[in-house]
Order: structure tokens, then C-alpha cells, then sequence
């Protein structure tokens, strides 16, 4: 069963070819997925609030996936060795973090290793399930990340309990359970870890791990929502546009849109920009919409590349009818295809077809 169906905050789909004034429409979303790169642990004594990047959502969600390996941060040549991080009696000192934060994997290594075994601190013992998980300064292996996750976990960490729920669900380095990689992803929801309450609602939503509760996907995705994460804001911004699990209720999904777009998450950029170029629960603002395509256009959003054609080529300017041909011609190069606008290509001029061409080769980084 499709959860999420053709979400467009008017009607019709954007498969329908439209005259260029009308009111544009969206696509499906894309599907909801769980973050793509590994959560950094939280720092092991000030603990700022850190909010995961989640990859964006389509038709349907899917079950949450293991984190991909972080990419390494390039060392700074100025940074001062960990030990020298911060002042002597500074409440604020974290050398372990510090040093993992400036790329010196090995001195945070040596640091976390001895805090776990002489302070049995839980949350070096995450750092070092995330050394070893993503092979920074040491050899890459599963069994010892998830042998340090799960020490930290028993010990009440919830960044380690999501840590080793993504291992454990992943079945990276054959270490996989997905009992109970739900079992620790429940916990570490529990203790407010939104980004185990935004993949646990995804466990909810996909009915395989769980029966699939719809209230209770939305229930969690609430809890991520409320803590800023963007892809739950935008995942139950849907769940309001459909009723999905929850009342139907467009004045808040649009609420919910806007707070995801100022997050940079480019599906609701697309959808908050529709929004407002139509004035669907916000007052109509098309300048904002045209400049919030334009970035979601610029994110390699096909979608938001056909949506900004249709506005600027709809538009007296010659300047903005090039534009939005370049932009059509780079939509269909990624499959997003719209015969009204292969129209408009084909009765443009010799000049200003060979100008779109031109401006989109070079926006694709094509040659001649």
C-alpha cells in the first residue's frame, strides 16, 4: 500500500501538461530515507544540539538504512595538537571531540579509548564505535563498532543506542538483527533521539519490523519534527496534506513546509515555493516562490527546474523565457519530461534554442 500518493497542494498531477499560467502542480514527493551518512556521536561533555542530514523523501517510504561511512574532514595544518585544544580548567574541554572534529582520528582514538577504560564514559565508547565503523584512524571493523556501541547503549547512551540500531538493521559487516536493531531504535526514540523517532516512523510506515501504524508514524515523526529535524518536518507536512495517520490539515502542513525549506531540504523548498506561487495556506508571494525554485533548481531538483520553466517561460521577459528553456532542457536531461514545454523549445527561435542549449550544456558541464 502506497502511503504517500501524488502530493500537490492543488489539484491534478505534474504530469499534465498545463498552459503556462495556470497554477502549477508538484509530482510525487520523493521517498522518505533515512539519513545517509553516519551521525557524529555527541561531544562527551557539552553536548550542543546536533541535527542529522536525512536524504530526501520519494513515493514511499522505505525502512531505515544504515548510514553511510563519513566522509573524512580534511585536517586543519593550523589545528593545535587535542591536548592543546582548550585552556587548562575550561568547563567546556572536550579533547576527544575536538580532535575528532579537526580530523585527528588517532589522537581521538587514543583519548577515547583511555576515558572508556579508566572513566568507562558511554559516550567514548560511541566515538569509538564511530572510529571504527567509518575506518578512521584505525582499520575498519564491524565487530568492534558494534561492541562499542553496544556497551554504550546498555549504559544509557541514545546516540549509541541509534548508532548500533543502523548497524544491527543494516547487517553492515554481517552484524545484523533487525530486532534488535528496532528494539534499540525504540529506545533511543524514548530518550529523544529525533533521529531514531524519524527512522522508527519509517519502520512504522514500511510494516515489515512492525505492523504498520500510521498514527504511530506520525506520532513520531511529531517528536523529530518538534526537534528540527527537516526531512520529519517535511514527511509529516505530508501526513497533514493526506490526512495520513493524522486530521487533515493544510495550514499546518504549509507551516511545516516552510520550516523544512528554511533547513535547505529541497522537497520542501519545491513544495513551499508551490505553495506560496499559489497562495495555498500562506498568502500568495510569487517573487519568494520564483527565488525559492531557483535554489532547489540550483539543488539539482528536476522537479523544481520544471516547476521554475513553466513560471518564467509563462512570462513576457525574454531574458526569463531563456532561462526557463535552459532550465526545461536540464529537467529532461535528469527524465522529467513536459510536452508543454517541449513545445515551447520548439517554437522558439533558431537563436534562442541554441542559447538554452548552450546555457544548459554548460550548467550540466557538457562539452559542445
Amino acid at each position: 500500500m502506497k502511503v504517500l500518493r501524488c502530493l500537490t497542494l492543488l489539484a491534478g498531477c505534474a504530469t499534465a501538461a498545463l498552459p503556462a499560467s495556470a497554477q502549477i502542480s508538484l509530482t510525487p514527493p520523493a521517498t522518505l530515507a533515512p539519513p545517509p551518512a553516519a551521525s557524529k556521536p555527541a561531544p562527551l561533555r557539552p553536548t550542543p544540539k546536533q541535527e542529522p542530514k536525512v536524504a530526501a523523501p520519494a513515493k514511499a517510504p522505505a525502512a531505515a538504512k544504515p548510514p553511510a561511512a563519513v566522509k573524512k574532514p580534511a585536517t586543519s595544518p593550523a589545528a593545535k595538537p587535542a591536548e592543546q585544544a582548550a585552556a587548562p580548567g575550561d568547563p567546556n574541554l572536550d579533547l576527544v571531540y575536538g580532535a575528532y572534529q579537526r580530523g585527528q582520528y588517532k589522537t581521538a582514538l587514543e583519548l577515547a579509548t583511555r576515558r572508556a577504560q579508566e572513566n568507562n564514559d558511554p559516550k567514548a565508547m560511541t566515538m569509538l564505535g564511530e572510529l571504527y565503523a567509518n575506518a578512521m584512524g584505525v582499520k575498519r571493523d564491524y565487530a568492534k563498532a558494534a561492541e562499542w556501541y553496544q556497551r554504550a547503549a546498555e549504559r544509557g547512551d541514545r546516540e549509541g543506542m541509534f548508532a548500533l540500531a543502523m548497524l544491527r538493521l543494516s547487517d553492515r559487516g554481517k552484524t545484523g538483527n533487525r530486532e534488535e536493531g528496532a528494539k534499540w531504535l525504540a529506545s533511543s526514540a524514548k530518550l529523544g533521539n529525533p533521529k531514531a523517532a524519524y527512522n522508527l516512523a519509517l519502520l512504522y510506515l514500511d510494516g515489515q519490523t512492525f505492523p504498520q501504524d500510521l498514527k504511530r508514524a506520525a506520532e513520531l515523526l511529531r517528536v523529530a519534527a518538534d526537534a528540527g529535524n527537516p526531512e520529519a518536518q517535511y514527511a509529516l507536512a505530508t501526513f497533514y496534506k493526506e490526512g495520513t495517520g493524522v486530521e487533515k490539515n493544510v495550514d499546518k502542513a504549509v507551516r511545516l513546509l516552510q520550516a523544512a525549506s528554511l533547513a535547505d531540504n529541497v522537497d520542501a523548498e519545491v513544495e513551499y515555493a508551490i505553495a506560496l506561487y499559489n497562495g495555498t495556506g500562506t498568502p500568495k508571494n510569487e517573487a519568494a516562490a520564483v527565488a525559492l525554485l531557483r535554489k532547489a533548481s540550483k539543488q539539482n531538483s528536476p522537479i523544481a527546474q520544471n516547476r521554475l520553466a513553466r513560471v518564467l517561460i509563462g512570462r513576457n521577459d525574454p531574458a526569463d523565457r531563456l532561462e526557463g528553456l535552459k532550465w526545461h532542457i536540464v529537467a529532461k536531461t535528469a527524465g522529467k519530461g513536459d510536452l508543454f514545454l517541449d513545445e515551447a523549445l520548439a517554437n522558439a527561435t533558431p537563436e534562442d534554442r541554441t542559447k538554452a542549449q548552450d546555457a544548459a550544456r554548460k550548467w550540466l558541464g557538457s562539452p559542445k
